[in-house]
Protein backbone atom coordinates (compact mmCIF):
# COMPACT_ATOMS: atom_id res chain seq x y z
CA UNK A 1 0.00 0.00 0.00
CA UNK A 2 1.22 3.50 -0.74
CA UNK A 3 0.22 6.31 1.21
CA UNK A 4 0.39 10.41 0.17
CA UNK A 5 -0.64 13.62 1.86
CA UNK A 6 -1.49 16.52 0.74
CA UNK A 7 -0.25 18.40 3.55
CA UNK A 8 2.84 20.25 3.00
CA UNK A 9 3.47 18.47 -0.07
CA UNK A 10 5.23 19.75 -3.17
CA UNK A 11 2.48 20.41 -6.25
CA UNK A 12 4.37 17.39 -8.30
CA UNK A 13 3.76 15.05 -5.44
CA UNK A 14 0.02 16.21 -4.86
CA UNK A 15 -0.59 15.74 -8.65
CA UNK A 16 0.55 12.25 -8.41
CA UNK A 17 -2.37 11.59 -5.34
CA UNK A 18 -4.84 13.50 -7.31
CA UNK A 19 -3.39 11.28 -10.17
CA UNK A 20 -3.93 8.07 -8.46
CA UNK A 21 -7.36 8.77 -7.55
CA UNK A 22 -8.61 9.95 -10.61
CA UNK A 23 -7.43 6.79 -12.28
CA UNK A 24 -8.96 4.56 -9.92
CA UNK A 25 -12.18 6.32 -10.55
CA UNK A 26 -11.79 6.55 -14.30
CA UNK A 27 -11.11 2.62 -14.33
CA UNK A 28 -14.34 2.08 -11.78
CA UNK A 29 -16.66 4.40 -12.30
CA UNK A 30 -19.75 2.49 -10.42
CA UNK A 31 -16.97 2.70 -7.37
CA UNK A 32 -18.87 2.44 -3.75
CA UNK A 33 -18.16 5.73 -1.41
CA UNK A 34 -18.63 4.90 2.12
CA UNK A 35 -18.00 8.11 3.91
CA UNK A 36 -17.10 8.61 7.79
CA UNK A 37 -16.85 11.91 10.85
CA UNK A 38 -14.12 12.66 8.73
CA UNK A 39 -15.86 14.16 5.36
CA UNK A 40 -17.69 16.18 8.03
CA UNK A 41 -15.32 17.83 10.72
CA UNK A 42 -14.84 20.78 8.04
CA UNK A 43 -18.58 21.20 8.81
CA UNK A 44 -17.94 21.78 12.18
CA UNK A 45 -18.93 18.62 13.85
CA UNK A 46 -16.00 16.44 16.09
CA UNK A 47 -15.04 13.34 15.02
CA UNK A 48 -14.85 10.15 16.86
CA UNK A 49 -11.19 9.07 16.79
CA UNK A 50 -7.64 10.81 16.42
CA UNK A 51 -5.29 10.05 13.74
CA UNK A 52 -4.33 6.72 15.63
CA UNK A 53 -7.82 5.47 15.51
CA UNK A 54 -8.17 5.92 19.48
CA UNK A 55 -11.21 6.87 20.79
CA UNK A 56 -11.69 10.31 21.39
CA UNK A 57 -13.72 12.06 24.93
CA UNK A 58 -16.07 10.08 26.82
CA UNK A 59 -17.24 6.66 26.35
CA UNK A 60 -20.31 6.84 24.38
CA UNK A 61 -23.84 5.82 25.05
CA UNK A 62 -24.62 2.66 24.91
CA UNK A 63 -27.62 0.97 23.34
CA UNK A 64 -28.87 -1.23 25.87
CA UNK A 65 -27.99 1.37 28.77
CA UNK A 66 -30.02 4.37 27.04
CA UNK A 67 -33.15 1.40 27.03
CA UNK A 68 -32.83 0.19 30.07
CA UNK A 69 -31.86 3.10 32.33
CA UNK A 70 -33.55 6.90 32.82
CA UNK A 71 -30.07 7.78 33.89
CA UNK A 72 -28.52 7.33 30.71
CA UNK A 73 -31.53 8.39 29.18
CA UNK A 74 -31.43 11.80 31.22
CA UNK A 75 -27.68 12.36 30.23
CA UNK A 76 -28.16 11.51 26.53
CA UNK A 77 -31.05 14.31 25.80
CA UNK A 78 -29.60 16.82 28.18
CA UNK A 79 -26.58 16.70 26.41
CA UNK A 80 -28.55 16.77 23.09
CA UNK A 81 -30.75 19.45 24.07
CA UNK A 82 -27.41 21.79 24.01
CA UNK A 83 -25.30 20.38 21.19
CA UNK A 84 -28.34 19.32 18.93
CA UNK A 85 -28.66 23.00 17.50
CA UNK A 86 -24.50 23.39 16.34
CA UNK A 87 -25.22 20.02 14.45
CA UNK A 88 -28.87 21.35 13.36
CA UNK A 89 -26.82 24.59 11.80
CA UNK A 90 -23.96 22.78 9.98
CA UNK A 91 -24.03 23.19 6.13
CA UNK A 92 -22.45 20.59 3.73
CA UNK A 93 -18.42 21.80 3.13
CA UNK A 94 -16.70 21.37 -0.24
CA UNK A 95 -15.89 17.89 0.01
CA UNK A 96 -19.88 16.90 0.18
CA UNK A 97 -20.55 18.98 -2.41
CA UNK A 98 -17.68 17.21 -5.15
CA UNK A 99 -19.19 13.94 -4.06
CA UNK A 100 -22.57 14.62 -5.41
CA UNK A 101 -21.39 16.60 -8.60
CA UNK A 102 -18.74 13.15 -9.01
CA UNK A 103 -22.31 11.21 -8.94
CA UNK A 104 -24.19 13.93 -11.25
CA UNK A 105 -21.56 13.29 -13.90
CA UNK A 106 -22.00 9.23 -12.98
CA UNK A 107 -18.15 8.99 -12.03
CA UNK A 108 -18.58 7.41 -9.01
CA UNK A 109 -21.48 4.90 -8.20
CA UNK A 110 -23.43 4.41 -4.71
CA UNK A 111 -22.85 6.54 -1.74
CA UNK A 112 -22.93 4.62 1.87
CA UNK A 113 -22.13 6.75 4.94
CA UNK A 114 -21.78 5.87 8.67
CA UNK A 115 -22.90 9.43 9.39
CA UNK A 116 -26.09 10.41 10.93
CA UNK A 117 -25.91 14.26 10.28
CA UNK A 118 -27.69 14.31 6.31
CA UNK A 119 -24.81 16.65 4.87
CA UNK A 120 -24.85 14.44 1.91
CA UNK A 121 -28.40 15.01 0.93
CA UNK A 122 -28.26 18.92 1.96
CA UNK A 123 -25.40 18.81 -0.60
CA UNK A 124 -27.50 17.02 -3.38
CA UNK A 125 -26.80 13.41 -3.18
CA UNK A 126 -29.47 10.90 -3.99
CA UNK A 127 -30.67 7.49 -2.52
CA UNK A 128 -27.76 7.61 0.35
CA UNK A 129 -27.69 4.21 2.48
CA UNK A 130 -27.30 6.07 6.14
CA UNK A 131 -25.71 2.72 7.72
CA UNK A 132 -26.03 3.90 11.80
CA UNK A 133 -29.35 5.88 11.10
CA UNK A 134 -30.49 9.71 11.11
CA UNK A 135 -29.95 12.22 14.00
CA UNK A 136 -32.57 14.61 12.81
CA UNK A 137 -35.46 11.59 13.82
CA UNK A 138 -37.04 10.62 16.74
CA UNK A 139 -38.59 7.42 17.43
CA UNK A 140 -41.19 6.40 20.50
CA UNK A 141 -39.82 2.52 21.09
CA UNK A 142 -43.13 2.13 22.73
CA UNK A 143 -46.31 2.85 20.11
CA UNK A 144 -43.13 3.60 16.94
CA UNK A 145 -44.40 7.11 16.65
CA UNK A 146 -41.71 9.04 14.88
CA UNK A 147 -40.87 12.86 15.19
CA UNK A 148 -38.95 15.59 13.44
CA UNK A 149 -35.51 15.99 16.29
CA UNK A 150 -36.39 19.73 15.69
CA UNK A 151 -40.11 19.03 17.41
CA UNK A 152 -38.36 16.90 19.89
CA UNK A 153 -36.25 20.15 20.51
CA UNK A 154 -39.01 22.29 21.09
CA UNK A 155 -40.47 19.67 23.76
CA UNK A 156 -37.02 20.08 25.63
CA UNK A 157 -36.28 23.94 25.53
CA UNK A 158 -39.67 24.20 26.65
CA UNK A 159 -39.31 21.53 29.61
CA UNK A 160 -36.06 22.81 30.85
CA UNK A 161 -35.37 26.38 30.55
CA UNK A 162 -32.72 26.24 33.04
CA UNK A 163 -30.17 24.90 30.06
CA UNK A 164 -31.35 27.53 27.48
CA UNK A 165 -28.38 29.41 26.86
CA UNK A 166 -25.96 26.89 28.02
CA UNK A 167 -22.39 26.24 26.51
CA UNK A 168 -20.85 23.11 26.23
CA UNK A 169 -18.23 21.83 23.64
CA UNK A 170 -19.36 19.97 21.18
CA UNK A 171 -19.19 16.17 20.69
CA UNK A 172 -19.50 13.86 17.95
CA UNK A 173 -23.14 13.87 16.24
CA UNK A 174 -24.80 16.47 18.36
CA UNK A 175 -23.60 15.83 21.74
CA UNK A 176 -22.13 18.39 24.29
CA UNK A 177 -20.00 17.93 27.40
CA UNK A 178 -22.29 19.12 30.66
CA UNK A 179 -21.11 18.70 33.66
CA UNK A 180 -22.67 16.74 35.85
CA UNK A 181 -24.71 18.97 38.22
CA UNK A 182 -26.63 20.24 34.83
CA UNK A 183 -28.20 16.66 35.04
CA UNK A 184 -30.14 16.86 38.39
CA UNK A 185 -33.26 18.74 37.19
CA UNK A 186 -33.54 17.60 33.95
CA UNK A 187 -36.83 16.60 32.58
CA UNK A 188 -36.52 13.48 30.08
CA UNK A 189 -38.63 13.97 26.85
CA UNK A 190 -41.19 11.88 26.19
CA UNK A 191 -43.45 10.41 23.51
CA UNK A 192 -46.57 12.77 23.23
CA UNK A 193 -48.71 10.35 22.11
CA UNK A 194 -48.32 7.48 24.65
CA UNK A 195 -45.45 8.73 27.44
CA UNK A 196 -43.53 6.09 25.70
CA UNK A 197 -39.51 6.28 25.86
CA UNK A 198 -38.24 8.59 22.71
CA UNK A 199 -34.93 7.41 21.11
CA UNK A 200 -32.88 9.55 18.48
CA UNK A 201 -33.51 6.99 15.29
CA UNK A 202 -29.49 5.86 15.35
CA UNK A 203 -27.29 2.53 15.99
CA UNK A 204 -26.14 3.13 19.42
CA UNK A 205 -22.87 2.06 20.25
CA UNK A 206 -23.56 -1.57 21.28
CA UNK A 207 -26.44 -1.88 18.89
CA UNK A 208 -26.47 -3.53 15.31
CA UNK A 209 -27.49 -1.78 12.10
CA UNK A 210 -30.78 -3.21 11.19
CA UNK A 211 -31.01 -6.04 8.58
CA UNK A 212 -32.50 -4.08 6.04
CA UNK A 213 -30.12 -1.72 5.56
CA UNK A 214 -27.20 -3.47 6.22
CA UNK A 215 -28.48 -5.91 3.50
CA UNK A 216 -28.69 -2.94 1.44
CA UNK A 217 -25.16 -1.84 2.22
CA UNK A 218 -24.11 -4.86 1.06
CA UNK A 219 -26.13 -4.81 -2.01
CA UNK A 220 -24.41 -1.69 -3.20
CA UNK A 221 -21.06 -3.43 -2.37
CA UNK A 222 -21.63 -6.49 -4.21
CA UNK A 223 -23.12 -4.13 -7.39
CA UNK A 224 -20.07 -1.87 -7.30
CA UNK A 225 -16.35 -3.02 -9.11
CA UNK A 226 -14.80 -0.89 -6.24
CA UNK A 227 -14.80 1.25 -2.80
CA UNK A 228 -13.34 4.18 -1.87
CA UNK A 229 -13.52 4.80 1.63
CA UNK A 230 -13.64 8.10 2.37
CA UNK A 231 -13.14 9.99 6.50
CA UNK A 232 -12.89 6.92 7.92
CA UNK A 233 -11.33 4.51 9.78
CA UNK A 234 -13.99 1.89 9.75
CA UNK A 235 -12.64 0.72 12.74
CA UNK A 236 -16.50 0.04 13.40
CA UNK A 237 -17.71 -3.86 11.93
CA UNK A 238 -20.18 -2.53 10.07
CA UNK A 239 -18.20 -0.68 7.70
CA UNK A 240 -15.10 -2.77 7.71
CA UNK A 241 -17.21 -5.67 6.21
CA UNK A 242 -17.55 -3.82 3.18
CA UNK A 243 -14.19 -3.64 2.89
CA UNK A 244 -13.61 -6.84 3.68
CA UNK A 245 -16.55 -8.21 0.99
CA UNK A 246 -14.61 -5.65 -1.54
CA UNK A 247 -11.22 -7.82 -0.61
CA UNK A 248 -12.67 -11.52 -0.67
CA UNK A 249 -14.14 -10.72 -4.33
CA UNK A 250 -10.89 -9.05 -5.54
CA UNK A 251 -12.11 -5.36 -6.07
CA UNK A 252 -10.18 -2.99 -5.47
CA UNK A 253 -9.99 -0.91 -2.06
CA UNK A 254 -8.45 3.00 -1.99
CA UNK A 255 -8.77 5.40 1.07
CA UNK A 256 -8.98 9.20 1.59
CA UNK A 257 -8.36 9.36 5.24
CA UNK A 258 -5.97 11.13 7.29
CA UNK A 259 -4.30 8.56 9.71
CA UNK A 260 -4.83 4.68 10.13
CA UNK A 261 -7.40 2.82 9.09
CA UNK A 262 -8.73 -0.90 9.93
CA UNK A 263 -8.51 -1.80 6.51
CA UNK A 264 -4.82 -0.64 5.57
CA UNK A 265 -4.20 -4.04 4.83
CA UNK A 266 -6.55 -4.26 2.37
CA UNK A 267 -5.75 -0.82 0.64
CA UNK A 268 -4.36 -0.60 -3.01
CA UNK A 269 -3.40 3.07 -1.88
CA UNK A 270 -4.40 5.53 0.15
CA UNK A 271 -4.01 9.51 0.49
CA UNK A 272 -3.71 10.63 3.68
CA UNK A 273 -5.18 14.43 3.32
CA UNK A 274 -8.96 16.49 3.94
CA UNK A 275 -11.69 15.40 2.47
CA UNK A 276 -13.02 18.51 1.70
CA UNK A 277 -9.69 19.43 0.09
CA UNK A 278 -8.83 16.53 -2.40
CA UNK A 279 -12.48 15.63 -3.54
CA UNK A 280 -12.91 19.38 -4.90
CA UNK A 281 -9.46 18.87 -6.87
CA UNK A 282 -10.26 15.26 -7.65
CA UNK A 283 -13.82 16.76 -9.10
CA UNK A 284 -12.33 19.15 -10.87
CA UNK A 285 -9.49 17.66 -12.69
CA UNK A 286 -12.10 14.35 -13.63
CA UNK A 287 -14.30 17.39 -15.14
Amino acid sequence: MSTFSLASQRPASTHHALDQLAQFLQRHPDALLLTGAGISTASGIPDYRDPDGVRRGNAPVQGPDFRRQETVQRRYWARSMVGWPVLARAAPNPGHLAIARLAQRRQIGSLVTQNVDGLHQQAGSTAVTELHGSIHAVVCLACRADFPRSTIQDMLEHDNPQLLGATATPAPDGDALLEPSQLATFHVPRCPHCGGTLQPDVVFFGDGVPAARAAEAERKMREAGALLVIGSSVMVYSSFRLCRMAAETGKPVAAINLGMTRADHLLAFKTEAPAQDILPALAAMLG
